[in-house]
């Protein structure tokens, strides 16, 4: 039997299975949401009455709106508690600095361009090392777009934003807080996207098994 290497945690384990499972729930419910009134507006209101920041053009559908908001807040609190649990245990394990937090050297343009350059040749991606570049994203993933779904989610309460009104007016308003909900959203997803296909690439089952388990064969590159 081949010698087993910890490779995660088991609360970036059970964080990540957390979050993933969420986030489905956000996507299916958020779309059965969205196609009630798929239009979205700039400021404090907006109706069909008034002109539309974007317009998905798409038939409303309003038969789905009362599971899909249920499942939306539920997901919602396991996304977010999750997160926060990943987050603090992060800093207290120094997983952030150790794994994710990108040196000055590898912070050079250079060092970023050649990132770029390595991504696009599956031979030359280390399976089990972040390169800058996902350093960055997963950063920017982990501190900017998820904290803003979850700000923004909170701005479109209206029984938190009339105690907290902070919330909607500093992202221009609710119907505001909504298109940058929508458009965070959509970032996420193609997050989603380019990372199962960097799994595909550098051994899908691999990593799978090593989420469940937390090891990986002591063989394989280390990170």
């Amino acid at each position: 039997m081949a010698e087993r290497e910890p490779v995660h945690s088991a609360v970036v384990r059970t964080t990540h299975w957390l979050v993933a499972i969420s986030f489905v729930g956000l996507i299916v419910s958020g779309t059965a949401i969205l196609i009630a009134h798929p239009r979205f507006y700039w400021g404090e209101t907006g109706t069909y009455s008034t002109p539309a920041w974007v317009d998905l053009r798409l038939d409303p559908v309003y038969e789905h709106t009362g599971w899909g908001r249920a499942l939306h807040f539920l997901s919602a609190w396991v996304f977010a508690s999750s997160g926060l649990l990943y987050i603090a245990a992060g800093f207290a394990s120094r997983h952030f600095r150790s794994k994710l937090l990108p040196s000055k050297v590898e912070l050079s343009s250079r060092a970023v361009a050649a990132a770029l350059s390595l991504a696009r040749r599956r031979d030359a991606v280390a399976p089990w090392r972040y390169n800058v570049v996902q350093k960055l994203t997963y950063l920017l993933l982990v501190f900017a777009l998820c904290p803003a779904m979850v700000w923004t989610g909170l701005a479109m309460s209206p029984a938190l934003t009339a105690q907290y009104p902070f919330l909607a007016s500093a992202v221009g308003g609710h119907q505001s807080a909504r298109t940058v909900h929508f458009i965070v959203a959509n970032l996420l997803v193609l997050f989603l996207v380019v990372h199962l296909t960097m799994l595909v690439l550098v051994g899908f089952g691999a990593h799978l098994r090593a989420m469940v388990t937390g090891y990986r064969p002591s063989s394989e590159d280390a990170a």
